[in-house]
């Protein structure tokens, strides 16, 4: 999962889902850490960035790239 690139405002799909039932999360920070918002019930969590490719299973829904 290690060649997966993801981006500020990607919508991701997590291999668990999160408590409330939802599966879905939107990344709001990329760097050393990556901060994940539930689409759900808003909750966000940081993770490192390997446990974060490490539990990624795919990318929904890219964002808008400007160029």
């Amino acid at each position: 999962m290690a060649d997966k690139e993801f981006f500020l405002n990607d919508i991701v799909e997590m291999r668990k889902p999160h408590p409330c039932g939802a599966n879905q999360w939107k990344i709001i920070r990329v760097g050393m850490d990556v901060r994940i918002k539930c689409m759900n019930c808003q909750h966000s969590v940081m993770l490192p960035r390997k446990e974060f490719t490490r539990k990624l299973k795919k990318i929904l829904e890219p964002a808008e790239r400007s160029e």
